[in-house]
């Protein structure tokens, strides 16, 4: 049986804890900007929020097996970097800060969202 609440909320209640996985793997990104060799991670946002909806489906299987791609956790992937470098780091400093700007923005959008459903509920809740 699935939550009454994530109902009401929608994809958004699913989408802001990956949202904010996602920030932190850029935030880390370009604090590791002058390390040698480290490679640039970015989280496979789609993968994984069809991934949280599945979980939060009901289902019903046939065999134990059926369900093991539902416990994984989000796909985190190696970005390619832009330019080569000498030190084998691939983090761009401007990707990493476009892509940041980008998800704080998608970030504050789902955060909007779930404010105003929220805010539409308590109204319903106190009749103000």
């Amino acid at each position: 049986m699935s939550n009454p609440i994530s109902n009401y909320l929608g994809v958004h209640a699913a989408a802001l804890p990956l949202r904010e996985q996602r920030m932190q793997l850029i935030a880390s990104n370009l604090s590791n900007a002058d390390t040698p060799n480290f490679k640039a991670k970015d989280l496979d946002f789609q993968a994984a929020l069809e991934q949280a909806a599945a979980k939060a489906a009901p289902l019903q299987s046939t065999s134990e097996q059926h369900m093991t791609l539902l416990n994984a956790s989000p796909r985190i992937f190696e970005r390619d970097g832009v330019q080569p470098s000498l030190d084998g780091n691939t983090v761009d400093a401007d990707t990493e800060r476009a892509a940041y700007g980008r998800a704080a923005l998608e970030y504050r959008a789902s955060l909007s969202f779930i404010e105003s459903k929220v805010r539409t509920m308590l109204t319903a809740i106190t009749g103000q």
